[in-house]
């Protein structure tokens, strides 16, 4: 059976990160949601998207195929109703399609002709950006009993202090010493070559991915996920950083996510709670205007390849969009636009000769490539992001 991930009705609520990537490979947990399913699945997806993200993420379409929908996280229930789905067939949970079986070249607009069957177990859906975050903890136990199962962790370094160690795994290559990893709340899992520096303090869940850096002294707590070459430092609760991204020094960032190629400089706070409490607001890409989220704690969401300078300081339920550049005292507005260059004085239009010069340096430093599929990519978001950029 051939299995093809759909982006599914919540991919705009899923925007700034959506702009670059499926909704099947939003990190959440330890894996990205395509990893997950390909574990459970071990079969190798591809994937329904936009248009102009077609070309670096095909879709391959065989005789028969059950498409998946990629808000929702896969596990041992569900996978085996997914599996089993025959022709004509769709699985539901409520009104929501988790997934249903087509044949090549059949266009599916509803499900009036399909017979319904309905999944009533438990199953996280990740339908807004907040979700990546608040919704972390559960998805790295499931990712964490996922992949250590049959398998023993590398063994904890004498100079490391540790709670609950037997909730600890840590991968081959992987170095730690003189931290204090307390795993009483949650699940800590270390990747593959990680390494925690001296004085790293670490309260899980934790999901440190591979050839990802705790820096001296850093502070984690809450459910959180540095994702792969990632780079961090000061303090950090319950936020999401996809993957080669940093906030290398002192600062805060809380109930967060930051997409790929982000950076954060020296002494970058976010703030996650308003004065008043109150509930918070965030930009709604679909209605262009600050939708409410029903929490009381929401931080920062930056899209892909945006940067901040050093002391940058970011209200309560920010969101900043792709390839954007932010320095300067004072507050910047709660919606910065994809492709804007400045602060709270005001901004001007990041030009993309500008931003993919940075792009290809950033990227350099990794041994990551700048395609041309990226630049592609980054120059669609660019046009359709104008409207949002006053300049």
């Amino acid at each position: 059976m051939n299995y093809i991930l759909f982006d599914g009705p919540y991919r705009n609520n899923l925007l700034p990160f959506t702009f670059t990537r499926p909704v099947a490979d939003i990190r959440v947990g330890i894996l990205t949601i395509r990893q997950k399913w390909e574990s459970f699945l071990e079969y190798t997806t591809t994937t329904v998207t936009e248009d102009y993200l077609a070309d670096k993420f095909p879709m391959v379409e065989m005789e028969e195929n059950i498409m998946i929908n990629a808000s929702f996280l896969p596990n041992m229930e569900v996978v085996e109703f997914v599996a089993n789905l025959k022709y004509n067939q769709a699985l539901f949970k409520g009104e929501d399609v988790i997934a249903f079986f087509a044949k090549e070249g059949e266009e599916v607009n509803d499900f009036s002709t399909f017979e319904a069957v309905e999944f009533e177990g438990d199953i996280i859906k990740i339908e807004h950006t907040w979700d990546i975050f608040a919704k972390n903890g559960d998805a790295i136990v499931e990712d964490f009993n996922l992949i250590i199962k049959d398998r023993k962790s590398q063994p904890i370094p004498a100079t490391v202090n540790t709670i609950n160690p037997e909730n600890i795994f840590i991968e081959q290559g992987a170095t730690l010493n003189f931290a204090t990893l307390n795993a009483s709340s949650g699940p800590i899992y270390i990747g593959k070559d990680a390494e925690v520096m001296e004085g790293s303090i670490v309260r899980g869940p934790l999901a440190l991915c591979n050839n990802a850096t705790l820096k001296l002294g850093t502070k984690i707590y809450g459910p959180t996920t540095i994702g792969p070459h990632s780079k961090i430092g000061g303090e950090v609760n319950n936020s999401v950083i996809f993957g080669f991204s940093n906030k290398g020094h002192d600062g805060f960032l809380g109930n967060s996510v930051l997409g790929e190629w982000c950076n954060l400089g020296a002494d970058t706070n976010n703030s996650n709670l308003k004065n008043n409490y109150a509930e918070v607001r965030l930009w709604d890409y679909q209605t262009e205007g600050f939708a409410k989220t029903g929490l009381q704690f929401c931080g920062l969401m930056m899209g892909d390849h945006s940067k901040c300078g050093i002391n940058t300081m970011f209200n309560t339920g920010t969101v900043v969009g792709v390839s954007s550049n932010i320095f300067g005292s004072g507050f910047p507005r709660n919606f910065v636009p994809s492709f804007s260059w400045g602060g709270s004085k005001g901004f001007v239009t990041y030009k993309t000769n500008k931003a993919f010069e940075v792009a290809e340096v950033v990227m350099a430093r990794r041994k990551v490539a700048f395609t041309d599929q990226d630049k592609a990519i980054l120059e669609h978001i660019f046009e359709e992001t104008n409207q949002f950029r006053r300049d």
